[in-house]
């Protein structure tokens, strides 16, 4: 889940070379070393897409979106058939409020409702976006306007499950369909938190100095995959100190952890440096699928799997531009991420799917 959207801080469009599986238009959706997806397929075509995931059932999607074209100036949560919609030709579900800005939309147990976070009950315009910092670090936002909520597949607002003053977001739910894990600024740092589907039973996950954010729970339930940062020396906390107490945080240095559900167990997975986030656990629950910029630093994330020890780093994703938030359906059988490949030189960031070949 991100959480105002990674893919807007970093998404960077380049020129496609080499071969493979063509779309038209002559930009790559698929590459030969990509040897883990099959049958790749584009599901959206234009805007800003993030954060698919799918329905219990595995028939539906839920993701958010930026586009003019589908009347979001900024990202609101839209539902998909994504077996049989024509997302080229016609606008999906909204689902949201169409207010105010959304994110980390997930669906609840039973398919007929959602859970997200958003700003509406604040103002119904998009909040500001802060510009980019003197020393060009990538800054982003933690509105303190975001609350949890649970919608009906048409767009109602059921319930209200956070009002603790501060960001409340990134809420995503156990496979088992009995927990919610979110992250929250309700100690003064950004913690991890789990809750009861009724929004019962708060119990924080993460007391650590640090952004711990974007979990996921295995696929048995039993534990949770995050992205965190660490500020260790005195610069590195001063500088995290300072721009939380703006409501901001830098997502450029982060690492893969991993814990048991009650926060016990709790150990590091990756130490590769750069931004590592979006992860999501394998279907079998021994690996970790995550984005990562490791190798350049820089604007080019590609997808990674790496075992829960911390070993066996391969590179899943082949492309030259931007590849992101993994999710496998429930049986395991597909993969979707969001991806810069096949834009047209644009900023586009677009929903690919693919079969999982393991």
């Amino acid at each position: 889940m991100y959480r105002i959207s990674f893919f807007t801080l970093f998404s960077f469009s380049a020129s496609i070379a080499s071969f493979g599986q063509r779309a038209e238009g002559g930009n790559q959706i698929h590459y030969p070393e990509e040897v883990h997806l099959k049958n790749v397929k584009q599901l959206t075509f234009g805007g800003d897409n993030a954060e698919a995931y799918f329905s219990f059932d595995n028939k539906y999607i839920t993701f958010q979106s930026t586009f003019a074209k589908w009347d979001a100036p900024c990202d609101q949560i839209f539902m998909a058939d994504w077996k049989n919609d024509d997302m080229a030709q016609n606008k999906p579900r909204l689902i949201s409020t169409g207010h105010g800005r959304t994110t980390c939309s997930y669906f609840m147990p039973g398919n007929k409702s959602i859970i997200y976070a958003s700003t509406h009950l604040a103002s119904y315009e998009c909040p500001h976006i802060p510009p980019r910092r003197a020393d060009k670090k990538y800054v982003w936002p933690i509105y303190d306007s975001f609350d949890i909520f649970v919608s009906d597949l048409n767009g109602k607002i059921i319930r209200q499950l956070t009002d603790a003053p501060g960001y409340d977001a990134e809420a995503t739910v156990s496979p088992n369909g009995d927990k919610i894990v979110f992250t929250s600024m309700r100690s003064g740092d950004l913690e991890l938190y789990t809750m009861d589907l009724d929004g019962k039973n708060v119990k924080q996950i993460t007391n650590e100095l640090g952004y711990d954010g974007g979990a996921f729970f295995s696929p048995d339930g039993t534990m949770l995959v995050f992205r965190a940062s660490r500020p260790k020396t005195e610069e590195e906390i001063k500088d995290y100190k300072e721009l939380l107490a703006q409501n901001q945080v830098t997502p450029s240095a982060m690492e893969i952890f991993v814990c048991k559900v009650d926060g016990s167990e709790l150990r590091q997975i990756t130490n590769l440096g750069g931004a590592n986030w979006a992860p999501f656990f394998t279907p079998d629950g021994k690996r970790i699928i995550f984005s990562s910029n490791h190798k350049t630093k820089g604007y080019k994330f590609n997808l990674y799997m790496i075992n829960l020890d911390g070993t066996g780093l391969k590179q899943i994703s082949f492309d030259n531009t931007f590849d992101a938030f993994p999710m496998f359906s429930f049986d395991g059988k597909k993969l979707i991420w969001s991806s810069n490949r096949n834009n047209n030189g644009s900023r586009d960031t677009n929903l690919f799917i693919a079969d999982w070949v393991d």
